[in-house]
């Protein structure tokens, strides 16, 4: 059964468009860019496979593109900024919505905020707005300095005692005091806080833990997975240490240079970022969006309310109430991916494009991008084929199923789809 959601949107398909719809000329449609593409040397090789065409180069590395500093900020299984760039400057023009249903650090809204693009985002988690909105918002770091001098650390704060697994006990007061404040000067009710105060939070966000002096908390696992408790304690023991004071004022300041250091980008006012299930983005007008770029969140592989815990504490966010879907099952996944290309057909525009990046699971085992293929049939979509971005140690023989590195992912694939 179609989510009953979906079903609106579906029910006016016919009337988005009008027969005298004028598209911007585009140089040559994706595909053929994308089947002609040699920039690494090689041209782009093309497989059919169960009635799917695929398509296989290097098209992007983190090497030989190096992504504006802006986009530093951890996240577990987010995709680089080279993906969305690549669909972004050949699929849309300047002024272009660009959208990512589910969102995570942000990447497609802050890179298409940085072609000039409009950001359009959404994900379940509100912590995703706290990452992405920021850097869309950049206050002048002058302000940022001014602002944390201004707290007053010596305030009295309740502070909780089981995190000084993490931290030194003068820094873990230093962090709660900063948490309050926080709270009372940018609510997370309050969708359009002070850029400065917003900017300080996800810095801070983004410091909480990790495995360098860069870091509030003594050696822990990197910032994007936070361990528990009694892990860290293991940690602490097996590694015979004990956590230090760390300066927390210095280490924002540290990384705010650090994400600032390319060309701070010119702040927006033109964007949306939601907070809600992918399948219902009600603040999105129909026929709006030139460019989807997304990857959702691959069956159970990725503990996403477990790995971020301290960073939804600090924020003030209750992660038990966070409805973020863990499927189980191949179906149900699909069944979810098909309720949100049912949404994405009601706001793209015609002859708009997703781009749905679906990686490896399972050591290769399951290939999510045709249960995406599936999930399509009978969409208003015209199935493009499927795009992998090969490593460079990954060999064509080795797309099919994972060979080599083979706890980590060796490509991206990538469903492309087109509103008819």
């Amino acid at each position: 059964m179609e989510h009953p959601l979906a079903l609106r949107a579906l029910a006016h398909f016919d009337d988005l468009f009008p027969i005298d719809v004028q598209e911007p000329q585009r140089s040559g449609n994706i595909i053929d860019q994308i089947s002609s593409f040699a920039d690494f040397g090689a041209r782009t090789e093309r497989i059919d496979e169960a009635g799917i065409p695929y398509l296989i180069n290097e098209f992007w590395t983190s090497g030989q593109r190096k992504a504006h500093s802006i986009h530093e900020v951890s996240y577990r299984a987010c995709f680089k900024p080279q993906l969305p760039e690549f669909f972004i400057s050949r699929a849309t023009a300047a002024g272009d919505h660009v959208l990512d249903p589910f969102m995570g650090r942000g990447t497609t809204p802050v890179q298409a905020a940085l072609m000039g693009r409009r950001p359009l985002g959404n994900d379940v988690n509100p912590l995703s707005r706290l990452l992405t909105r920021p850097r869309l918002r950049v206050p002048p770091l002058s302000e940022v300095a001014a602002a944390l001098r201004s707290i007053n650390w010596s305030v009295p704060c309740e502070v909780r005692d089981d995190l000084l697994a993490f931290y030194h006990p003068q820094t873990l007061r230093h962090i709660c005091v900063l948490r309050e404040h926080l709270l009372q000067v940018a609510p997370l009710d309050n969708h359009c806080p002070d850029p400065v105060w917003d900017w300080i939070r996800m810095v801070a966000i983004n410091r909480l833990t990790g495995h360098s002096n860069g870091f509030f908390s003594v050696y822990s696992l990197p910032p994007n997975q936070a361990v528990s408790i009694s892990s860290q304690l293991k940690i602490n023991e097996k590694r015979n240490q004990t956590p230090v004071v760390r300066d927390i004022t210095a280490l924002i300041l540290k990384k705010s240079r650090s994400l600032l250091r390319d060309c701070p980008p010119s702040p927006i006012c033109d964007f949306d970022l939601l907070c809600g299930q992918a399948e219902y983005l009600p603040t999105i007008a129909d026929a709006s969006v030139a460019l989807t770029v997304t990857s959702p969140p691959f069956l159970d592989v990725v503990q996403y309310a477990d790995d971020n815990w301290l960073r939804c504490w600090f924020a003030g966010i209750d992660v038990e109430a966070i409805s973020i879907s863990m499927h189980k099952g191949e179906l149900a996944w699909r069944n979810m991916v098909r309720s949100v290309l049912i949404e994405q057909a009601r706001v793209l525009k015609s002859k708009g494009l997703v781009a749905f990046e679906v990686g490896e699971v399972r050591n290769g085992k399951v290939l999510l991008e045709r249960l995406v293929w599936e999930a399509a049939e009978g969409l208003p979509f015209k199935r493009l084929g499927v795009m992998i971005n090969q490593q460079e140690f990954t060999k064509t023989a080795n797309c099919w199923g994972v060979g080599n590195n083979n706890k980590g992912t060796n490509t991206n694939r990538i469903v492309l789809l087109q509103r008819h």
